[in-house]
């Protein structure tokens, strides 16, 4: 199936002493999964609306590098670069490509970002934060199905949003599979959550704090 552009206008509010971009355009709607209680918001970073089906291409939203902020680097068709960063704000908008192992468009890599409501680089709106591992998994356990019927199906209606290839740059299985961060890791709809490469970027769907 042919990917839509998504063209959204992006106004991102700049890093100043210490703080880091976030995402400010994403309309922020809450959403409670009655069986784990917890509140996230009803669509990914990036997204115009919540999916109105698993393939919903205004669902799909932007597709993060683990750890980076808002910076404009997420959005699809943002430009490429080989140059890692040896800084936690890279200082521009473009899509690191990491061929190599580690596979981190950080170098050397932090492991303390998106920690927290408060943590380094964290993307979401004030009051949320990317879930943690334990958190994907809880909702996980909810669904029906643990796939993309399942996914779709749960209050949070996640679609399948694809990824960017850490080594090219280059979308992939959008509208076939969904991949989406946690502050520790990743989740898909196809396993349990693992360990990804960070410099792929995946969807985030940020939760309350």
């Amino acid at each position: 199936m042919p990917v839509a552009d998504i063209n959204l206008t992006a106004h991102f509010r700049p890093a100043v002493d210490g703080d880091w971009p976030r995402d400010t355009v994403t309309t922020v709607v809450e959403v409670t999964n009655p069986v784990t209680g917890r509140v996230w918001m009803d669509r990914n970073l990036g997204a115009s609306r919540a999916a109105t089906s698993s393939t919903d291409t205004l669902a799909y939203g932007d597709l993060y590098q683990w750890g980076r902020p808002a910076d404009g680097h997420q959005k699809r068709n943002s430009p490429t670069t080989s140059t890692l960063s040896s800084s936690d704000q890279p200082g521009h908008g473009s899509f690191i490509l990491a061929p190599d192992r580690p596979y981190n468009w950080r170098s050397p890599r932090n492991n303390d970002l998106w920690q927290g409501v408060n943590g380094i680089n964290n993307p979401c709106p004030a009051g949320y934060r990317l879930p943690t591992e334990t958190e994907w998994s809880t909702e996980r356990a909810s669904w029906h199905s643990k796939n993309a019927t399942g996914a779709f199906d749960s209050p949070l209606k996640l679609p399948m949003a694809g990824n960017r290839n850490e080594t090219s740059g280059s979308l992939l299985v959008v509208g076939s599979a969904g991949h989406y961060w946690s502050g520790d890791g990743a989740m898909s709809f196809t396993s349990n959550t693992f360990t990804y490469r960070r410099a792929t970027g995946a969807s985030v769907r940020c939760i309350k704090d």
